[in-house]
């Protein structure tokens, strides 16, 4: 007989202390950034060291009607606060690059915390650009070799080395609803850690067998996998749903060695917690929340639908995910396309073809699968623009919650999201 691994927190006194801890945590945090703000305040301009996360063109007529190009830049500083200026329209590429520049903060008003936190925008002077080759560049130009069209690298580019798309193919991507799969989340770590899990065993065992048998195998494997996705989660500057899923990797695991239930809610409300005590600026994150969304309502069908037989829980799914995740989709997006439901079928293929894609490109045949990315690409030009509004989202948002303690919430959810999906498929045709 299997034994129920139970909940982690069971009494009004474990709550109580699991919320003292994370406030304490949130306090100290908080304590650190409001010093480091301080410091960058102290006078009408700082020095900063940043790296460049975006760089895109813009356009704005001037009070005498003229057109002005300039370019905008979100840059990440080397104390950890992002933040974002204007160049000059004819400076080069430097996505990537480390810059070291002058940014003044008693311009436009004085910059508050809240806007610190959220990030803020500032004049500034580029002093110096950091030209030397990282290993970024290196594996980019890597990639660059392997593909005649530029789309095709700059989509394995964000897929791997979690480099920003150009807004034709973000939008794109988000037409075809596939936008998911091109952030790096917790979607692509499943994929890596399985990958990993696979080459490792054999090895292993090999060691294991003659070396030390006394061994476990599920412990050891983790701490290596973890190790080798913590680097990578680091190399990539920890994208915010990446973040999520390592953070939740490690949870998992220790309350998995430790009998407990994963597939919770609590878990992921203790990753949640975690994160935002460790990282507060990221609770204004649109990626961090809408990775939260998909795990939540992956959790929120186990919960109604875990005595379902495996096949019907394997088909029904990817169908029950992406019909709830539909109305973030279209609420911050607004792209729909009649291919759209497609992204049902595609998220379980990238399944295989993530981790092919990137043995692929290691042993220099990355372009194997091109002609199939053309064709993809070129499907969207049948798209348009659906967008639901705000408020119904922030309704959408309760009725979820709700639905975690009421079956019949849970129904009028799920009638509520097919409701939207009607909608859209109405606005296309």
């Amino acid at each position: 007989m299997m034994i129920e691994r139970v909940e982690l927190l069971q009494t009004k006194k474990e709550w109580f202390s699991l919320f003292l801890l994370f406030f304490i945590l949130l306090t100290l945090n908080l304590s650190y950034e409001y010093y480091k703000y301080k410091q960058l305040i102290k006078f009408d301009s700082a020095l900063v060291d940043a790296t460049v996360l975006k760089q895109y063109n813009k356009t704005k007529l001037t009070k005498t009607r003229k057109t002005k190009h300039y370019q905008v830049l979100k840059l990440k500083a080397s104390e950890g606060y992002t933040f974002y200026t204007i160049a000059k329209k004819d400076l080069p590429n430097i996505i990537s690059k480390e810059i070291h520049l002058e940014i003044f903060t008693g311009e436009i008003g004085n910059i508050t915390f809240m806007e610190y936190i959220k990030g803020f925008f500032a004049f500034s002077k580029i002093l110096k650009i950091n030209n030397s080759t990282t290993t970024k560049d290196k594996l980019s130009q890597f990639i660059k070799k392997q593909h005649k069209d530029k789309e095709l690298t700059n989509i394995y580019e964000a897929l791997y080395l979690a480099k920003p798309l150009p807004r034709k193919l973000q939008t794109t991507f988000s037409t075809l609803g596939l936008s998911h799969l091109i952030a790096i989340s917790g979607f692509h770590l499943g994929v890596l850690s399985a990958l990993l899990y696979f080459l490792l065993k054999y090895p292993y065992r090999v060691f294991h067998n003659n070396y030390f048998p006394y061994r476990s195998y599920k412990i050891d494997s983790f701490f290596i996998i973890a190790t080798v996705l913590l680097f990578y989660t680091l190399f990539l500057e920890s994208p915010p749903s990446l973040l999520r899923a390592f953070v939740m990797l490690l949870i998992g695991f220790f309350l998995y060695d430790r009998g407990i239930k994963i597939i919770s809610m609590q878990t992921l409300l203790l990753t949640i917690l975690l994160i935002l005590a460790l990282f507060p600026h990221l609770f204004f994150n649109i990626g961090l929340w809408l990775s939260v969304a998909g795990v939540f309502y992956i959790f929120l069908f186990f919960i109604y639908f875990q005595k379902l037989g495996k096949v019907y829980q394997f088909f029904l799914l990817p169908i029950f995910v992406y019909l709830l995740i539909l109305p973030y989709s279209l609420t911050l997006f607004g792209n729909f396309s009649y291919l759209h439901p497609l992204s049902i079928i595609h998220t379980t293929l990238f399944t295989l073809f993530y981790p092919f894609s990137l043995v692929l490109h290691i042993v220099g045949l990355g372009s194997l699968f091109d002609p199939l990315l053309v064709m993809l690409l070129k499907s969207a030009d049948f798209g348009t623009v659906v967008v639901l509004d705000q408020k119904i989202l922030w309704l959408f948002i309760g009725v979820s919650l709700g639905s975690i303690y009421n079956r019949v919430l849970f129904y009028i959810l799920n009638i509520f999201a097919l409701s939207v999906f009607i909608y859209a498929v109405y606005n296309v045709t």
